[in-house]
């Protein structure tokens, strides 16, 4: 089978002289990059680097908004009132995209972070707010969506246009949501085995949970957390393993 799929990364997650990952390695293999919009992290001139950057790359740019929680990383839960949500989104968004404008580039697609992220795989209407606010904004962005979830459902009723994403270094629920981190074995270190899920999971267009349960989706495009140590080598082996099988790796 010869495929289509896009890879992506959570990047431009320095904040001032703090700096994480290795952004200018992983824009070596990926195709796709989700920029952090300053409130869970980045800044205006880690936004700025990281969009010049992929645009030197072909890689394509898209906006990682997520909580105001830069000391947790958008990874600790938040209630928000829907206005208030709303309004979160239109800031990051309207940040990512002026930054993006200035690099010569524009966005292409609209990705949740963190908390914010699982929370809408858990709840519909919490999915639609973003979602509708990002399309209210720019009705030609591509949503990520975790699929077989909430998310999905919210991007069937809005209508818009959607991919399908799975996580190479972490693992799955029975119910097609991530197994939470501090459980073990939520994280996969290891860059073979990675590329051996992730192969496998496209080719079955299934996602393949930590019990071994198949769960029949759409697969589009596979995240590799810019922020895990072992990201690179992930990134490397999980391209590798796809263009083996015979699959195009290409921007969405």
């Amino acid at each position: 089978m010869n495929r289509r799929i896009d890879l992506n990364a959570d990047m431009g997650e320095g904040y001032g002289r703090w700096s994480i990952g290795n952004d200018a390695a992983l824009l070596e293999h990926i195709t796709s990059a989700n920029i952090a919009c300053g409130l869970h992290a980045g800044d205006p001139d880690v936004m700025a680097s990281t969009m010049a950057a992929a645009l030197e790359k072909g890689v394509n740019l898209g906006a990682h908004p997520g909580f105001p929680d830069i000391q947790g990383f958008g990874r600790r839960r938040m209630t928000l009132p829907e206005a208030s949500l709303r309004n979160m989104i239109r800031y990051q968004l309207g940040a990512a995209d002026a930054m993006a404008r200035a690099a010569g580039g524009r966005l292409q697609h609209f990705k949740l972070h963190g908390a914010l992220s699982n929370m809408a795989s858990e709840d519909t209407a919490l999915a639609r707010a973003c979602y509708e606010t990002a399309l209210d904004f720019d009705p030609d962005l591509t949503i990520l969506i975790l699929p077989l979830t909430a998310m999905e459902e919210a991007m069937e009723a809005l209508g818009g246009e959607w991919a399908g994403e799975i996580f190479a270094d972490r693992a799955y629920n029975e119910d097609a949501t991530l197994v939470d981190r501090s459980q073990p074995g939520a994280m996969i270190h290891d860059g073979a085995q990675a590329a051996a899920n992730m192969a496998a999971m496209v080719r079955e267009q299934a996602i393949i949970c930590a019990s071994g349960k198949h769960l029949p989706c759409r697969v589009d495009t596979i995240c590799v957390h810019g922020d895990t140590p072992e990201s690179l080598e992930i990134a490397r082996t999980v391209r590798a393993g796809l263009e083996a099988d015979g699959h195009e790796v290409a921007p969405l």
